[in-house]
């Protein structure tokens, strides 16, 4: 399975970060959910705040920024199938300072944090959805652990 992951670092707040390891989350979420046969892209937009504010604003009408956005592109529009090439699974946009602030408060690093966020944002693009109801949280809550545990990153929901 091949999962083509474009990181786009639209903030300077933003660290270097290791785009291998993104793309493995990625791979990782993918597998655990058996959707490894098939090739997927995925974009990751690493921003600030102050975008992750307006475009949750514009799309969920929140006025705050959010730890992590996911566009699914089955959501949307359709698109008519391509004979080849990748499914294009949808886009993550995940800013910098609530990671940070969010990574600070659970005494975690940043890079583990940003993981759990990539792998969180997947699983929405697979149609998890934790807000739908209690019993929906916890399986996403469940399958975020396993799939953190594959990437050596500890049970974020028991620091």
């Amino acid at each position: 399975m091949a999962a083509t992951v474009l990181v786009n670092l639209s903030s300077p707040l933003w660290p270097a970060v290791e785009e291998e390891r993104v793309a493995r989350a990625v791979l990782a979420t993918l597998e655990a959910e058996g959707r490894s046969s098939k090739e997927v892209e995925v974009g990751v937009l690493l921003t600030d705040d102050a975008e992750s504010r307006q475009l949750n604003l514009t799309y969920r009408g929140l006025d705050r920024p959010a730890n992590v956005l996911s566009f699914a592109m089955e959501d949307g529009e359709s698109f008519p199938e391509l004979e080849a090439g990748p499914e294009m699974l949808g886009d993550l946009v995940i800013p910098f300072e609530t990671t940070q602030a969010e990574a600070n408060a659970l005494g975690i690093a940043l890079d583990s944090r940003l993981l759990h966020l990539v792998v969180h944002g997947i699983l929405h693009l697979l149609g998890y959805d934790h807000e739908r109801s209690p019993a929906e949280a916890e399986r996403q809550e469940s399958r975020e652990i396993d799939i953190l545990a594959r990437l050596g990153i500890a049970n974020p929901y028991e620091i």
